[in-house]
């Protein structure tokens, strides 16, 4: 006769992520990634529609004006900088880049990411309004 054991399972609400702010961010972070991808996925529409002509373009630039469109372009817009933010947030622990035999600051190593980020996105809007 054989008898079997269950193990007890404490349960755990569905949001037990919200609870931290932590986890909250960790767990938004990784849904950002639904939105990076949906922004090269509208990138790619944009230069397909460009390639394909003025009207095909016209008619990008009419759904991109849809309310929905515009909605889901904010939302996405925010979770990209929630990604971008964290991502280098986590920059400092990733790489530990070592000059002379000292350990570079985090403060250093962050900054710099900062600082990069900066100057690419000058150049993006010098060669956009150019």
């Amino acid at each position: 006769m054989t008898t079997s054991v269950r193990a007890y399972r404490q349960p755990v609400s569905r949001y037990w992520w919200a609870r931290r702010r932590s986890y909250l961010l960790f767990m938004l972070r990784e849904i950002s990634c639904v939105f990076v991808a949906w922004s090269v996925v509208y990138l790619l529409l944009l230069v397909h529609a460009i390639g394909a002509g003025q009207e095909s373009y016209v008619r990008f630039l009419n759904w991109s004006a849809n309310p929905f469109v515009v909605a889901l372009n904010v939302v996405a817009w925010v979770f990209v900088l929630l990604h971008a933010v964290t991502w280098f947030g986590l920059a400092p622990r990733a790489i530990v880049p070592h000059v002379r035999g000292r350990r570079v600051p985090a403060r250093a190593v962050l900054s710099g990411h900062y600082a990069a980020w900066l100057v690419v996105s000058a150049v993006v809007v010098w060669v956009v309004m150019s």
